[in-house]
């Protein structure tokens, strides 16, 4: 294929070669027919293949229908690779079945704030969640031969002014937070495409970084397929295509001729357009033979549409957290007196607003699937209207008449797709006020009210769960997330989702509530690696639902914590397991996860991190060994001055548990790792020499000598509370201190003697 390849550029002319690495359209790559280059087709998705007509190729509007399986707000929840590969298994047949040769997902950007309007799209605020879930779903898509796209590389965690905007960030909270899940589905799912996002990083356009394309991603990850740009994201052609974008989507009259124009002038290298070419070849060589023949039916079969709309009822169900349940209220009996009340039970919010908005093949409604399931007549009432519309006072008394007539009130509630798109940002994590005070007045009427969620993203619960016995977060759960509903609330299945994010007591005490969403063009990551969990337990600050809490209607019991340490340096790990029994009537299934407590002398660090995770199924009484094998990355951080992954000795703690604030069992295991010691440099302070091996031998020369010389100087480095007063400054300005006498070459000598020493 190499050689073919090589063969076809040297016979491309520049002008081709320019039109090669831009699209043709909106959703395909570039033919040259005199030499047998075919195009290929991309689509959106990631939760569904969003083929659209040739007549409405324009990004927007309607397409073929196919399965809308939950989006990763919802597939994140399961914590269950196996399934979210099959989702993705499911999704490559049916872009064969609509002729799509890429598509494009998922999206695993981190959810650092509740307020990006995209976070439906996104599995979570822990990157190894995302990099995990996301590995499985391209696993499962390019096993049927289809391409996909991992984005938005990099730090696309908000959509305000997000073409322009700078995610501002050192090194170190992008290696450990914003690049980690990338890394890790790169290295673990090789995706045919990455796709660079929209905004900067540190002032640089991510499609115009080189470091975050040519050195991170592909030298240091390996990354051997195609860079495409997010729809539009192109700044200046040329210098994408220099920092190691290969393919500028969609299509683009400027891109071409800017890059014809570069080449020719002599500040684009031709070989760095060649690379890009080579590179989009190779993708669509890969792939062209998948395209269906010209005048085949694009439509996913009905044999497909069957099976597919039963998974997405399953992984539904696995996606659902149950938050709340007090008294055990649920599962409700089927022959139970209830009244449904809330609009989103029969018009349900089931997919994320924007470009991965789809046409379903089916659409089940909770409502109609509570009727089918139930064993008596189930009444309604809407209480509100999805656009405000219509009179508030009477919606609410039909609702109470309806609430007052039943045992059990179960009342959907949400937020409306306005509420939250790809575009732009929410302003606030509320419910909308009438909805809340819908739920107020059912409740007064009938206490026992059970509530069901349907959000892209985390809402505040704080201000209204009094009201409600039981809360259901259900996302959004796609086209047969109905089914799904009505299934955990009779029991027919079990909850067994758990919070991939934390849900807040209030906006204010999330990380990035001061900053986000940024400005004058520049959002400032002030939160550092302090994310998510990591920001909420490290200020101990309470919050409504801590990140891994789900219910279940059985209970898990944990015991027989045992680990071991094999191996050492780099090839360290760490084996741990646990056994997990259910302890309850009914099957379930637990997330057993796994947690890392590993303090720092040198860099603050997050109290716990997650390190591993198994969703297990276990029949009553049945009980199962837990296996965890961690490695060298898993202990450590990314050295803010070495700019390398690095270990500390000593003990680190392991805990296992339910959530990142319910751990069951917890142990230590001791590390010994022969990492380097930070070099001392001119800037490094008193207190670094102190504490530097070699540092602290050169001192005690420097004391010996001082006292020979200069009894007054010597007394300098034996006071402690001058020490601790001059602990911060440079050895190089305390030289200059009258009496000290160190010159800067003396310095320099120190310095040589103490890393050699060190």
């Amino acid at each position: 294929m190499a050689n073919d390849v090589d063969a076809l550029i040297s016979q491309l002319t520049l002008e081709e070669k320019a039109a090669l690495v831009t699209g043709d359209g909106f959703w395909h790559t570039r033919a040259i027919e005199r030499l047998g280059i075919p195009s290929i087709t991309l689509s959106d998705g990631p939760h569904g293949v969003r083929r659209q007509p040739p007549e409405q190729e324009n990004g927007i509007g309607g397409s073929f229908p196919a399965t809308c399986f939950p989006p990763a707000v919802g597939l994140g929840s399961t914590w269950d690779a196996e399934l979210i590969e099959r989702v993705g298994e499911a999704l490559g047949e049916e872009s064969n079945a609509l002729d799509v040769q890429v598509l494009l997902g998922p999206g695993i950007n981190i959810k650092r704030s509740p307020l990006c309007g995209r976070d439906f799209e996104y599995f979570s605020e822990d990157p190894l969640i995302a990099g995990e879930l996301g590995a499985a779903l391209i696993r499962g898509i390019q096993s049927k031969g289809v391409g996909t796209s991992l984005k938005h590389y990099a730090a696309n965690s908000q959509e305000t002014d997000r073409f322009r905007v700078s995610a501002d960030m050192d090194e170190r909270t992008a290696r450990e937070i914003y690049l980690a899940g990338f890394e890790r589905a790169v290295k673990d799912a090789s995706p045919a495409t990455v796709m660079a996002a929209y905004n900067k990083l540190n002032g640089v356009y991510a499609t115009e970084d080189r470091w975050l394309l040519a050195e991170v991603l592909r030298s240091e990850w390996g990354f051997d397929g195609v860079v495409v740009s997010d729809w539009g994201a192109v700044n200046d052609r040329d210098a994408a295509v220099a920092a190691g974008l290969d393919l500028e989507m969609p299509e683009s009259e400027a891109g071409p001729a800017a890059i014809v124009t570069a080449v020719r002038g002599g500040s684009l290298d031709e070989a760095s357009l060649d690379a890009a070419v080579r590179n989009v070849l190779r993708l669509v060589f890969d792939h062209a033979h998948l395209k269906a023949d010209a005048g085949t039916k694009l439509a996913v079969p009905d044999d497909m549409v069957e099976d597919h709309h039963a998974l997405a009822r399953e992984a539904a169900s696995r996606a659902a957290v149950l938050l709340k349940n007090d008294g055990g209220i649920l599962p409700l009996a089927q022959n139970a007196s209830l009244a449904v009340i809330g609009e989103f039970a029969r018009n349900p919010r089931y997919q994320g607003a924007g470009s991965s908005q789809m046409e379903p093949t089916r659409l089940d409604d909770a409502l109609t699937e509570i009727r089918r399931l139930a064993e008596a007549d189930v009444p309604f009432a809407p209480g509100f209207t999805l656009d405000g519309s219509g009179d508030a006072g009477e919606l609410v008394s039909e609702a109470v008449a309806v609430a007052s007539s039943a045992e059990v009130a179960v009342v959907f509630l949400g937020l409306p797709s306005v509420a939250e798109s790809e575009g732009y940002d929410r302003q606030n994590i509320d419910l909308p006020a009438n909805q809340v005070a819908l739920l107020a007045a059912v409740a007064q009427a009938n206490p026992n009210v059970v509530v069901v969620l349907s959000n892209g993203s985390a809402v505040r619960v704080s201000n209204w769960q009094g009201g409600a016995r039981a809360v259901l977060e259900g996302w959004l759960l796609g086209q047969a997330g109905g089914g799904a509903i009505a299934d955990i609330l009779f029991g027919i299945a079990n909850p067994s989702g758990r919070l991939t994010e934390t849900i807040p007591e209030k906006l204010e005490d999330n990380s990035a509530f001061l900053d986000f969403p940024g400005r004058d063009g520049h959002l400032e990551y002030g939160d550092g690696v302090f994310v998510g969990y990591r920001w909420y337990d490290a200020r101990e600050l309470p919050v409504s639902y801590p990140f891994g809490h789900g219910l279940s209607y059985t209970s898990f019991e944990y015991s027989g914590l045992s680990m071991s340490v094999d191996g050492a340096d780099a090839s360290l790990s760490v084996h741990v397991s646990v056994t997990v029994t259910n302890t309850g009537s009914v099957a379930g299934r637990e997330v057993v996860q796994l947690y890392v407590s590993a303090p720092s002398v040198q860099v603050r660090r997050p109290l716990n991190e997650l390190r591993g995770f198994h969703a297990v199924p276990l029949e009553p009484g049945e009980s199962r060994e837990v296996s965890f094998t961690l490695g060298y990355r898993d202990f450590a951080y990314f050295h803010p001055v070495l700019k390398r992954w690095y270990v500390e000795n000593g003990p680190v703690e392991i805990l296992v548990g339910a959530s990142s604030r319910d751990i069951r069992e917890q142990g230590s295991v001791e590390l010994r790792v022969n990492e380097p010691v930070v070099p001392l440099d001119r800037q490094s302070s008193l207190a670094e020499w102190m504490k530097h091996p070699g540092g602290q031998q050169v001192l005690a020369g420097v004391m010996q000598q001082a006292a020979a010389q200069n009894p007054a100087a010597a007394g300098m480095f034996q006071n402690e509370e001058l020490i601790a007063m001059m602990g911060s400054m440079p050895l190089r300005r305390i030289g200059r201190f009258p009496g000290v006498g160190l010159t800067d070459e003396a310095v320099d000598a120190l310095i040589a003697q103490a890393n050699s020493a060190g």
